[in-house]
């Protein structure tokens, strides 16, 4: 079983829908005792980073818990922005930081802010979330803030800077876009991260 967890930042029912179509079983979890038997935990997530703050206490407990045992977790979007550990968003908001960093602020300069709309991968490196997926594939994106490069990033993009669109460490991965609203890549991401739970 995948947990699907609801803090409140977004609609579960499209991640919901592209996980059921690559076969997977998926629950939202009321509490974070329901943790227990999730062999995976996915943290989807749009708007502001300090809408991670209702995951703060035994939400964060629980997923560092199931992490610590070895089972997968991925972020999209916002939940991959939550892996890091923090934002300039919401300074006052600590994220996950089971990966090494601070998340910021797309530059306007050129381009429009929020980056909404599809852009391409370039695979930096070989991760199994992004297994079976060619560089330059087109993705769907809307955000303003990105995760920073460093040696976990295992794919950029470029709207007027490049920026992380995928990160993975182990079995900890995460995706700026929308896998959910990416059509067939998407839905082989999700099926990557099936994949990794096993």
């Amino acid at each position: 079983m995948i947990a699907l967890i609801d803090y409140g930042a977004g609609n579960l029912t499209s991640v919901k829908k592209a996980l059921a179509a690559v076969g997977a079983d998926v629950r939202v979890p009321q509490q974070p005792d329901d943790l227990a038997d999730a062999r995976g935990i996915i943290v989807p997530g749009v708007g502001h980073f300090g809408a991670t703050r209702r995951l703060a206490g035994a939400w964060t407990d629980a997923i560092l818990a199931r992490v610590g045992e070895g089972r997968p977790l991925l972020g999209i979007c916002l939940g991959m922005q939550w892996l890091f550990e923090s934002s300039d968003e919401a300074p006052d908001v600590p994220g996950l930081g089971l990966l090494a960093g601070r998340c910021y602020r797309l530059e306007a300069g050129t381009v429009k802010i929020p980056h909404v709309g599809w852009n391409d991968l370039h695979i930096e490196q070989p991760a199994p979330i992004l297994d079976g997926i060619a560089s330059e594939s087109q993705v769907y994106f809307t955000h303003s803030y990105v995760a920073p490069t460093s040696g976990d990033t295992a794919a950029t993009t470029t709207h007027g800077a490049p920026f992380a669109a995928a990160a993975q460490r182990g079995y900890i991965a995460g995706v700026q876009f929308h896998p959910e609203k990416s059509g067939d890549v998407g839905l082989r991401i999700l099926r990557n991260f099936v994949a990794m739970v096993g």
